[in-house]
Order: structure tokens, then sequence, then C-alpha cells
């Protein structure tokens, strides 16, 4: 019960983001290494779920809360008589299965979809707990002499609702005109943390390419992605990119599109009309 106490009061909802991954894994335990029933797998599976949604409600500014205190406090009873409990559960949940990431397009196909059941395991990974094991970033590239190589710190990325955000972070790719990748794709660690309208990363990316290399037409795409426990998979929620013509050192700012990412750069819209950015430093190595 302690951590249920940490969940309910802790500012940012990591006592309840932890609790809810420890039953995650105890849910989808194989069955010979679990000390639960198939259903009382489903049930812990259901809690989780809520703990998720209490979690989002914690770190959001807003004044609607999806997951109130007085909805958790019933979840305790629930776990303490997991092995004698037998009632229909109180909200209407589903456990969270494997989380997918889901190829571009895919996704926004999903986001229509009422009652969307599927559940596939997570891309080359068999724990699910972040979102996608995030951090896939590569070092920086050996110099060559008369070449530069890029390195971009996402410092934060301004959205209206940045504390709902559950286990963001922020898919980078450089594509050229036809949408085709130039680079291996790179993915942030989850966000280190988040505030009111911004979420924080502070986190260096290293081009995979030498500037002078890149096609004509080229630009870098920023993805910010973030876990729908309700839909049960990972999202992209909006995405910025960085034509070569604003490669140069110091600090930039660009602004936000909505989905789904359009790498050809054909239909662009807005993500809003307000003055929230994805923030940048580019720093240039030259020999």
């Amino acid at each position: 019960t302690d951590i249920f106490v940490e969940s309910r009061y802790y500012p940012t909802g990591r006592g309840g983001q932890r609790l809810a991954r420890h039953l995650q894994k105890e849910a989808q335990a194989q069955h010979n290494n679990s000390e639960f029933t198939e259903e009382q797998k489903k049930t812990i599976g259901k809690i989780a779920t809520c703990l998720e949604l209490r979690s989002a409600a914690l770190q959001s500014t807003q004044s609607q809360e999806e997951f109130k205190l007085e909805d958790l406090k019933k979840l305790e009873p629930i776990l303490k008589n997991i092995l004698t409990y037998n009632k229909e559960f109180p909200f209407d949940v589903q456990p969270v299965p494997l989380r997918r990431i889901l190829a571009p397009g895919e996704e926004e196909n999903l986001e229509f979809e009422e009652d969307e059941e599927e559940g596939g395991a997570g891309a080359g990974s068999p724990d699910s707990f972040p979102a996608r094991v995030p951090g896939t970033l590569l070092p920086r590239l050996p110099s060559e002499p008369g070449m530069t190589l890029l390195t971009i710190k996402i410092e934060k990325i301004g959205l209206k609702d940045a504390g709902q955000c559950i286990d963001p972070y922020i898919t980078v790719s450089v594509k050229d005109l036809n949408g085709i990748d130039l680079t291996p794709v790179q993915d942030t660690p989850v966000a280190s943390r988040k505030e009111d309208t911004y979420v924080h990363f502070n986190v260096d990316i290293e081009l995979q390419k030498h500037v002078e290399k890149l096609t004509k037409g080229a630009a870098i795409f920023f993805e910010f992605k973030h876990y729908k426990p309700k839909k049960r998979f990972t999202s992209t929620k909006c995405f910025a990119f960085m034509e070569m013509d604003e490669i140069k050192p110091g600090p930039i700012v660009i602004e936000l599109y909505k989905k789904p990412t359009d790498f050809k750069r054909k239909k662009l819209q807005l993500l809003t009309k307000k003055p929230l950015y994805l923030h940048l430093h580019q720093t240039l190595h030259k020999e």
C-alpha cells in the first residue's frame, strides 16, 4: 500500500508509473512463471492501465482530471485481495499489452477505430517498459578534413498539454525530398522532465552524415511520440523539420505540424496558432 500512497501524492505521478510497470510485467508473465491465474492477470493489467491514466492526470496542468483520486482509491482493495477478487472491474479499461510501435501511417488508421483490440509485440523488444526501450542515439562520426559534422541539442518542445504525455520521446531522421532515409533513424531517451507547456529533453543528436554529403532538398525531421494507454500504442503527436539552409550554429526554434508526418513536405498544417515550438541548439564541427 505504500506505493499506492506514493502514486497518489507524488507530484509527478512517477510512483504510480513505477507500480504500473511492475503490474504490467506480472500481468504479461508467462503462465508457468506466474502465481496468478489468467483472469487475475487480466485484472492486474487493468489496474496498471488505471495507474497510467492517474499518472497522466497528475502530470497534467489541466483542471479536468481524466482519472481522479477517488477512482484510484477503488483500486487498493482490489489489488490487496487479488487472489479472491471475483467482482466486475469498476472501470471500463483494458490491460495494456506489449506496447506496439506502429509503421508510419498505421497509427492514424487506428486513431479512428473505437474498439481497436490488436496488441502486437513491441518492435524487436520482448519487454514493454517504457514504450519502446527508447534511446537509440548514435555516436559522432569520425571527422574528415574539410567536412562538417552537426550536433543538434534537443532542448524542449512546447505543447499545451505537455504534462499529460506518457513516456514522450522524439524520433530523429534525415530524409530526401521523396521521404527516403539518408541516415539511420535515432530515438531520444524518454524526456527528462515535464512542466506546464514544455517537455524537456536536453539531449544531443549526432547527425550521421557530413553536412556536405546531404542531398539537395534534404531535411531533418523530429517526430514527437508518446504512449496512449487507452489506444494501447505509441503515437506520433506532432512533428517538426529543419531544412538545409537552417543549418547554422546557435539556437533555433522551429514550428510544429499536425500528424501524419509528411516527409515530402507537401501538405503541411500547423499544430497550433499558439507560440509553441521545438527548441534546438546547433553546433558545427569542422576540421
